[in-house]
């Protein structure tokens, strides 16, 4: 014999439990979830990749000002190191060298810093990207290298002039050594810089 209070707790039972989605709606549910997530974690990459890039303008703008500074306190203290007599700088070759080497890396951080200046204040740049990575990177090196060659050959000149006698010329002479020496470690840091932008860059 049938208990109508079963039935109906049956019935209460088949009308509460929902029918299981249709496998199109599940899939599509799971793919409006997957883009919705993509697009997100896409929008924060550009964003990310947009503060490395401009972080890095800066550095490079920093380094490169820094590089000409230190070029041109080397090539005006080498350039008024006329005191007379021996005292000449331009009676030596590895000071000539210096200031030949202190006049290439001014022109060349001056025209850099004015180019990376130029480029944060309007957004453009004066040259297509593509050769300016390479520009950046070969200039930073072979300036950096010409840089400490030039500073290192006139030390040893310095020292033994120093053990004679120690006077104005001298100390002129190592305030501008120690300026390229410097000029060195902006232009070295400035190629660090431009290598990890030409490693990242696209040519789409």
């Amino acid at each position: 014999m049938t208990n109508p209070n079963d039935d109906s707790k049956s019935e209460k039972v088949t009308q509460s439990t929902p029918p299981p989605p249709a496998a199109g709606d599940l899939e599509s549910q799971t793919t409006a979830a997957a883009a919705s997530g993509g697009s997100g974690g896409g929008v924060s990459n550009i964003i990310q990749r947009w503060k490395r890039e401009d972080l890095l303008k800066k550095g490079s703008l920093v380094c490169r000002g820094l590089g000409l500074v230190f070029s041109l306190l080397a090539f005006i203290i080498m350039a008024t190191n006329k005191h007379g007599d021996w005292k000449e700088f331009d009676k030596y070759e590895e000071y000539r060298y210096v200031l030949a080497i202190a006049i290439l890396s001014t022109l060349y951080t001056g025209l850099q810093a004015f180019r990376e200046f130029h480029h944060l204040s309007t957004g453009r740049e004066l040259f297509p990207r593509q050769k300016l990575a390479f520009i950046d990177f070969f200039g930073d090196q072979i300036v950096a290298y010409l840089l400490i060659s030039a500073a290192s050959s006139a030390v040893p000149l310095t020292n033994r002039m120093r053990e004679g006698s120690d006077n104005i010329f001298t100390d002129s002479s190592a305030s501008a050594i120690s300026m390229e020496f410097f000029a060195f470690f902006a232009l070295a840091l400035s190629a660090l810089v431009s290598g990890f932008k030409l490693s990242n860059q696209t040519y789409i």
